[in-house]
């Protein structure tokens, strides 16, 4: 299997932190934008699509800042990648961005950076910022 390859999204969002963070951080908030369905047993959260599923860990949560997780595949097969959504705050502007990292293969990277901006299209709507 090819190397995977770490790369940052960075989306401005016109949202408060607290609220941003509930859509990014919680089974119902995810369900919103993220996937069809999510759900969640203490640190194993189920995304459901149409017709596929899967299991991703949470490997850390900071309270208005950010989530992370790992899909259960990669860590099963040893991979180190990750998934991140952090919330960022410019002190002057107090702008909002959400910095998404994740990885994915070279030859893939164009498809997952428009599948990551869709998504947050989506969040922008659900939030209202769109």
């Amino acid at each position: 299997m090819a190397e995977k390859i770490k790369y940052e999204l960075e989306f401005v969002v016109h949202s408060s932190p607290q609220l941003l963070f509930q859509y990014i951080s919680t089974p119902s908030g995810l369900s919103e934008w993220f996937a069809d369905n999510v759900n969640s047993r203490g640190e194993l959260f189920t995304f459901i699509w149409d017709d596929s599923e899967e299991a991703a860990k949470l490997l850390s949560k900071k309270a208005g800042e950010k989530v992370k997780f790992k899909w259960v595949e990669d860590e099963e097969e040893g991979n180190d990648y990750f998934f991140e959504m952090r919330i960022q705050v410019d002190e002057i502007t107090k702008d909002v961005s959400l910095m998404i990292t994740d990885h994915t293969e070279e030859d893939e990277m164009e498809e997952n950076k428009m599948l990551w901006e869709n998504m947050i299209s989506n969040l922008k709507h659900v939030l209202g910022s769109a």
